[in-house]
């Protein structure tokens, strides 16, 4: 993809994800699904539409269907699964109800970038796994327990079932 491709607004963005979203759930998309789908004007898709066929992310034609390039399908895939890490954050880390996690995620999935996606996925694996709660990023080794950093013990029942990893042996002052 060249600079001019992957230079996309968010609203850009929310169009090729309604695409790839619509075409998931009907094997089609014409220009009224989009629209319905993000409660815009037919006028606002057909200009959406025309950006994206100039930067080669969709292919369209007036009254026809719209497809996905293999470009576009890829950006559309990325902002999805943005989207889907940070509305599972939102609601399964952090308590939000799924409207209020959804909404926040749609705004934010056009910015964050991907290192943050994927230690929120590690967080998120990690979370499900660990009932202690408490854990902070170490570069290298991913999440672990705050208990193992603050006290270099780690509980025996994350250790018996691998979940927590061990900074390394404990020290005197740790013990």
């Amino acid at each position: 993809m060249d600079a001019t491709t992957t230079e996309l607004s968010a609203s850009l963005e929310d169009y090729l994800e309604a695409i790839y979203q619509v075409i998931a759930e009907r094997g089609e998309a014409r220009a009224k699904d989009i629209s319905v789908r993000l409660g815009v004007a037919a006028s606002s898709v057909t200009n959406a539409l025309q950006g994206l066929v100039k930067r080669e992310l969709v292919q369209h034609a007036p009254y026809d269907q719209i497809a996905l390039t293999e470009q576009g399908e890829q950006i559309a895939r990325n902002v999805v699964r943005r989207h889907e890490v940070l509305t599972d954050f939102f609601t399964d880390v952090l308590s939000v109800d799924p409207d209020t996690a959804a909404t926040a995620a749609c705004k934010i999935e056009h910015v964050v970038g991907d290192t943050i996606v994927e230690r929120l996925v590690e967080y998120i694996k990690y979370d499900q796994r660990c009932n202690h709660g408490g854990a902070t990023w170490v570069e290298g080794k991913g999440f672990v327990c705050r208990n193992a950093l603050d006290t270099r013990a780690l509980c025996d029942e994350c250790t018996a079932q691998g979940f927590c990893r061990f900074l390394g042996p404990p020290t005197e002052e740790g013990a």
